[in-house]
C-alpha cells in the first residue's frame, strides 16, 4: 500500500489554531486567520513575523500560500521552522518531498520532517516513518519506520498507531 505524505492543505486544521501566541500581533493574526479574515490578518501576521514570532511567520506563510502560491509562502515557513515551529518545518519538508515549487529532494525533505518530529509534531513523525518505510531520502528500514510510527502514535496520531501495529504484525 502506497502511503502519501500528508498534503500541505491538511495542515490547516483545528489544532493549527491552538498554537500558543504570546503577543498582541500574533494573537490577532491567529484569531483573524481562524475566522478566515485573511486580508485583515495579513498586517498583524507580517508585524508578528517581523518581530520573530514563529507563529506569526507560520500563519503568514499560509496566507501567502492561499493567495500567491508556494514561493513566497516557503520563505515564511522556513523562517517559522528556524524559529522552531514544527508545522513550518513539516510544510517545508512536504514541499521538498512532493516537489511543490522546488526540485523534489527527499534528502532535504527528510531533514525538515525530522526537525518537525523532534519538535513533537505527530504528522512529522508519521511522515518520517513513511520515508523510512518507503526508503525515500533514507535507506529503507522497517524497524526505524516502526519506531517513528510509534512516536507519532504516542503523540496521538491514529494512522501511525495502525501502521505501527501493521509493521509489528509483519515481524518488524
Amino acid at each position: 500500500m502506497k502511503k502519501p505524505l500528508l498534503c500541505l492543505t491538511a495542515v490547516i486544521c483545528f489544532s493549527l489554531l491552538n498554537i500558543a501566541c504570546n503577543d498582541d500581533e500574533s494573537t490577532e493574526c491567529r484569531n483573524l486567520f481562524g475566522a478566515q479574515q485573511y486580508s485583515e490578518a495579513l498586517p498583524f501576521c507580517e508585524k508578528a513575523c517581523n518581530q520573530n514570532s514563529g507563529d506569526g511567520c507560520f500563519f503568514l506563510g499560509f496566507l501567502y500560500y492561499i493567495d500567491q502560491g508556494y514561493q513566497q509562502a516557503k520563505t515564511y515557513f522556513e523562517k517559522a521552522c528556524n524559529l522552531n515551529v514544527a508545522d513550518g518545518c513539516l510544510n517545508i519538508g512536504n514541499y521538498y518531498y512532493n516537489g511543490y515549487g522546488v526540485r523534489q529532494d527527499y534528502q532535504q525533505a527528510k531533514t525538515y520532517i525530522e526537525k518537525a518530529c523532534n519538535l513533537k509534531s505527530e504528522r512529522g513523525c508519521f511522515n518520517l516513518g513513511v520515508c523510512y518505510e518507503k526508503g525515500d531520502g533514507v535507506r529503507q528500514n522497517f524497524q526505524t519506520a516502526k519506531e517513528y510510527y510509534g512516536k507519532a502514535c504516542d503523540l496521538g496520531h491514529q494512522l501511525s498507531c495502525d501502521e505501527y501495529r501493521e509493521l509489528n504484525e509483519k515481524g518488524y
